[in-house]
């Protein structure tokens, strides 16, 4: 009896789980649309017993447990007690036969629901442990755990995923049903289907495969459809233009808004009922003729629409069974199109006038216009040119009869011509012809493709401007070889003509000149060397003047003592001629050579005394106070106060300055005396450039300056002294770091030329006024306008004399303002130069 209970209440606790979870009724009732009422009547009754049942075994359990606990106090408890097993046994097998019916039933259901792969998830309300059922292996290994499928990611990609769990979430959370089809990561497509039902939230998932995936491609492809129709309605419905599609019959099947308001149609149907057609009888016949030839119809056609005649583009095509059409407003490009046509008439009418020939290639390279200049030009055949030949035909033909260039390689010539027709600009080119005529001509690209050619014969003007230009070189040779200064002033008072001589006369600049100063500029440039407000006053009145126009004698004597024997000449254009001769007299030169002679002498002996002085009297005890000023600061002597030291330092700096200026004085007497010889030898330049900026490095780092070194890679080492060398370089550097401002720069570079040795110093200080410029390498001449530096004047005479003892030269460059240049020459050949000098 107790075996056949518990076995009774294993089979009721199963029962009573499936009823619980709902999970059988539910399904059948809820995901199986398609099977007959019948079937889920007797599921609802099957439920409906089996809780009957349940509520029945617990009252007799209760029953049964009373009785038990009673049976060893009465005798009452003993009847009762056998009542029971009768009952019990009754009951027992009553519910055994309805328990194997159920379980036939519940079966049959499970085979009718499990017909196919799927897989069942179900989640009660309250519960967040999923229940899950079926075959799934359909998405994951046979091995897997089952619980796996809620891991969408293991088996889908991830934007599926993630739409099936937010599709799972708002079921779950809000009990919204949902449908998704779904390909995982191996291609096979399912459908996950979910709703809630009876407080639970139920997913079913199977394979779509047969006809149920060709049903979802088809609402896909359906959807697509519909969705690209209702596109291309919008557009139509929003497109300008009037369009409009007949069926087979020929009938209006559809029509925009725009066919509605050119036919003048209240409505589509309107247009239908009174079969309204946009283009007239004619017209439309034509292209229902040209549509049954082929399978499109494209047409240029008047349109009257609003009692206003348009010109359209008119299109159709078949389609299925009837045709589409669209027509497009065209009436301002065929307005501007015939405007071009007559304007390129005009144009045509405007190039047969010219005297100029010209010949008008298409795109194909073919003659499409020429101009009786152009066959005049050429000699050529009307009716060869009316043939519109190619290109290359008119050249070949020009060429047999040798009326084009000779060329070595006419092949090759005649690419490069027809290159014109790829080019998007103008070219120019000059023809010299065998016949001996010069022909200029011009190659244009045409914006509609091809080339124009203008042929223009350019033969009496070559050979004027020939004539013109030898005419004006042999003035130009003339006047630059004359010993006196010339300059032309135009009416206007600028100057037009001027020769080097009256430049070298008045110190002027040749490149001021070139931009044709005004008389009143150039009176100003000549004042330092002659300030008669008199003269130039005549000067000026005879350039200026329109009247009294006469030669007038000149005779100046400038501030230098150079006499000048002056012109003034009117010429017939208007203009006037300056002419101005030195005529200093002989006597003026001898007295000035006796003085210049008497001068010399004596700076001469100045100098020799000058020197000796120097040599015993002065560099004696300097050499004597610069020995104990290194005895003091040797440590061997004791120690010295901070402030001994630095007077020290003071003296020992003072001595080396006055020693340093004693050489150079003696270096320069030496050379003056020409008792200087140079030690030849190999001097390499990076290392002459390192050791002359050495002894700046101090002076560089103070005055926050940066040195830039540029050395030729070619430049290599030449012939020369290398420690002179490295002393003009060290003086030209200090003078150019001494003028410069801080936190600037100061350049040195080198580089070789076929006899020499360039060396070139930069610096952007104040620059060397013009009237300074030839007095910065005398002795003394001392500047301090700008420097920071100021020195006794010797090191750019010391380096001018090194410079020329090699046999080099040095020249200065400057603008007032931008800084100077200052350049050296070193001839890389010295046996050359001492060759020369003997």
């Amino acid at each position: 009896m107790s075996g056949v209970i518990v076995s009774m209440r294993r089979t009721l606790l199963s029962c009573t789980s499936l009823v619980r979870n709902g999970l059988l009724g539910s399904a059948l009732a809820a995901l199986l649309p398609a099977a007959p009422a019948k079937a889920a009547d007797k599921a609802a009754d099957l439920v409906d017993t089996l809780s009957t049942l349940l509520d029945f075994n617990r009252q007799e359990l209760a029953v049964l447990a009373t009785a038990l606990a009673l049976l060893g106090f009465s005798v009452v408890a003993a009847i009762l007690l056998m009542r029971t097993r009768v009952r019990t046994a009754k009951n027992e097998a009553r519910l055994r036969a309805r328990i194997g019916e159920l379980q036939l039933q519940a079966d049959r259901f499970g085979a009718l629901l499990f017909a196919e792969p799927q897989i069942l998830i179900s989640w009660p309300a309250g519960d967040n442990r999923a229940q899950i059922s079926g075959d799934t292996s359909m998405v994951l290994p046979r091995d897997s755990s089952p619980q796996r499928v809620l891991a969408f990611g293991t088996w889908l990609p991830p934007e599926p995923a993630l739409r099936m769990d937010h599709a799972v979430d708002a079921l779950r959370d809000r009990g919204d049903g949902f449908q998704l089809t779904l390909t995982t990561a191996h291609g096979h497509t399912l459908e996950a289907i979910g709703r809630a039902i009876g407080g639970q939230a139920i997913v079913r998932i199977r394979e779509l495969s047969g006809l149920r995936r060709d049903l979802a491609e088809t609402n896909l492809r359906y959807k697509a459809l519909s969705d690209e129709t209702e596109m291309l309605r919008g557009f139509a419905t929003a497109a300008p233009w009037p369009i409009w599609a007949k069926g087979e019959n020929g009938a209006l099947a559809y029509a925009n808004p725009a066919y509605v308001r050119a036919t003048e149609a209240a409505s589509i149907t309107d247009a239908q009922e009174r079969k309204l057609e946009l283009l007239d009888s004619a017209d439309r016949s034509a292209m229902e003729r040209r549509l049954k030839e082929a399978a499109n119809f494209t047409s240029r056609l008047p349109i009257v629409i609003g009692g206003e005649r348009r010109i359209y583009d008119v299109r159709a095509v078949n389609v299925g069974g009837g045709n589409v059409g669209v027509a497009i407003d065209a009436s301002e490009a065929d307005a501007l199109s015939s405007a071009l046509v007559r304007m390129a008439e005009a144009h045509r009418r405007t190039l047969d006038q010219l005297s100029s020939g010209v010949a008008v290639f298409d795109g194909q390279r073919r003659l499409a216009f020429y101009n009786d200049s152009y066959r005049q030009l050429w000699d050529l055949d009307r009716t060869f040119l009316d043939a519109n030949p190619d290109d290359s035909s008119v050249l070949d033909k020009l060429r047999a009869a040798r009326k084009l260039p000779e060329q070595p390689d006419f092949r090759a010539w005649k690419a490069k011509l027809h290159e014109a027709y790829r080019a998007v600009e103008a070219a120019k080119d000059t023809w010299y012809l065998p016949d001996g005529r010069a022909l200029s001509v011009v190659t244009t690209p045409n914006p509609e493709g091809g080339v124009t050619y203008l042929f223009d014969d350019v033969t009496e003007s070559l050979e004027l401007a020939r004539r013109f230009d030898g005419m004006i070189r042999v003035q130009r040779e003339t006047l630059d070889s004359l010993a006196e200064g010339v300059a032309v002033f135009g009416s206007n008072g600028k100057a037009q003509l001027f020769n080097p001589a009256f430049v070298r006369m008045w110190k002027l600049s040749v490149d001021a000149m070139r931009d044709e100063p005004h008389i009143q500029t150039v009176e100003g440039w000549c004042h330092q060397l002659f300030d008669d407000a008199i003269v130039w006053r005549q000067i000026r009145e005879a350039v200026t003047s329109i009247e009294s126009r006469a030669d007038i004698p000149l005779k100046l004597e400038r501030k230098d003592g150079s006499v000048l024997d002056g012109m003034i000449r009117p010429l017939h254009d208007g203009a006037t001629m300056l002419t101005f001769q030195d005529i200093t007299d002989t006597e003026n030169v001898e007295r000035a050579l006796r003085e210049r002679n008497e001068a010399l002498e004596a700076a001469d002996q100045m100098k020799v005394d000058f020197v000796h002085h120097v040599s015993y009297e002065l560099r004696s005890p300097l050499t004597t106070i610069i020995g104990f000023a290194h005895f003091l600061s040797d440590p061997s002597t004791g120690p010295l106060t901070p402030k001994q030291a630095e007077y020290l330092d003071y003296v020992t700096k003072s001595t080396n300055a006055l020693l340093a200026l004693t050489n150079n004085i003696l270096d320069l007497a030496t050379i003056d005396a020409g008792a200087m010889k140079l030690e030849l030898g190999p001097v390499d330049v990076s290392k002459t450039i390192e050791l002359a900026a050495e002894g700046l490095q101090d002076r560089l780092a103070t005055d926050r300056i940066r040195l830039k070194v540029e050395i030729a890679p070619d430049v290599g080492s030449f012939t020369g002294d290398e420690k002179r060398v490295v002393q003009v370089l060290y003086n030209l550097l200090a003078n150019a770091v001494g003028f410069s401002p801080p936190d600037s720069t100061v350049g040195i570079s080198a580089r070789r030329t076929e006899r020499s040795v360039v060396f070139t110093v930069t610096d952007s200080g104040p620059g060397i006024p013009a009237d300074m410029k030839d007095k910065v390498f005398n002795w003394f001449e001392s500047r301090s306008q700008g420097s920071r530096h100021r020195g006794a004047g010797l090191g750019l005479s010391l380096v001018r004399s090194f410079v020329e003892l090699h046999g080099g030269n040095i020249r200065v460059d400057s603008i007032v303002g931008r800084g100077t240049v200052v350049i050296c020459d070193f001839p890389t050949d010295q046996a050359a130069h001492r060759d020369a000098a003997e």
